[in-house]
């Protein structure tokens, strides 16, 4: 049964046992009644359950495997018990700004860098698959730059003096107002019209500040634009304004530098991922946060090698 939960405790009561945790997860993926039960290895809709409640096997006679409902999910192969991996998705999708490791850590009873692939493993799971739809009007567009000061680093690790972008990475995004929000990690800005024409309904209205790039979107968009730099931040009644991407901004960095402290440029993506994936929930109960997440645990494991290479 796919139960509903409003509070780490409750959840925890709700799965007094691992075998609670694993009928749980198998009802999310499979359904109530094992109507959707598949071979992970070939897909087969033949399957044998064991009496253990743990065990299945695949009836194809080219097949024959047997696998827990954890293969081809983001719990493959671990050794944590599913019951701290769902207090670990409570603390993911329900904190505001995410959860450090070394805090999970000591929640969960795990070593730091256990919780560190965890949590990997969890922002895996919260990635982009694909956007099957593009954003509709009206979207603010925006860029932001993630990383510390210049003047804060090594002398050896310094670039040339200046400011904005120089030595930091550029994540864009665009926030359908009222709606989903979208943000990326790219190389740089020089092709950001491209993205946008790829992300945004044609002759959508796109609001943007008056950052050099974003000229000519016009042939393609109602663009409007508001000039910060002249200490304007929104005209035509207040309808054209770039506060929400902002405010999504704003709530990001405050995860990164106030949690995490440091994100490498490898990992920025995934912290991205995690981040809208809960910002574009954020009206959802915490229990469907879970349960959401649970569905999206299929797709493959992340493996430790493949992270850190």
């Amino acid at each position: 049964m796919k139960m509903q939960f409003d509070s780490l405790f409750d959840m925890m009561e709700a799965f007094p046992d691992e075998q609670s945790a694993i009928d749980h997860l198998r009802a999310i993926r499979w359904g109530e009644n094992n109507e959707r039960a598949h071979c992970p290895h070939c897909g087969s809709t033949r399957v044998m359950h064991f009496k253990d409640g743990k065990t299945h096997k695949c009836s194809e006679k080219e097949c024959r495997k047997r696998f827990s409902i954890k293969v081809g999910t983001i719990f493959e192969d671990s050794k944590i018990p599913l019951r701290k991996w769902f207090m670990a998705i409570w603390m993911v999708t329900s904190h505001k700004k995410g959860i450090a490791s070394t805090q999970l850590a000591k929640d969960i009873k795990v070593t730091q860098k256990t919780a560190w692939f965890m949590t990997q493993r969890l922002r895996f799971a919260a990635r982009t698959r694909s956007f099957n739809r593009k954003l509709k009007s009206p979207v603010e567009v925006d860029e932001t730059f993630m990383g510390g000061k210049e003047k804060n680093k090594h002398a050896n690790k310094r670039q040339n003096a200046g400011r904005g972008a120089v030595g930091k990475e550029v994540v864009w995004g665009a926030q359908e107002r009222n709606g989903e929000l979208r943000v990326m990690h790219l190389e740089s800005l020089r092709n950001v019209k491209a993205v946008v024409k790829a992300h945004i309904e044609p002759s959508a209205t796109v609001i943007s500040d008056e950052f050099a790039g974003y000229k000519g979107l016009s042939k393609d968009f109602h663009h409007k634009t508001v000039n910060h730099s002249s200490g304007e931040y929104a005209h035509t009644g207040n309808y054209y304004h770039t506060n929400s991407i902002e405010s999504a901004w704003a709530g990001f960095k405050r995860q990164v530098y106030g949690i995490h402290h440091f994100v490498s440029p490898k990992h920025l993506h995934r912290y991205l991922s995690e981040y809208t994936w809960r910002y574009n929930r954020r009206e959802r109960e915490e229990g469907q946060r879970v349960n959401d997440l649970l569905k999206w645990a299929d797709g493959g494991k992340l493996s430790y090698k493949a992270l850190i290479a």
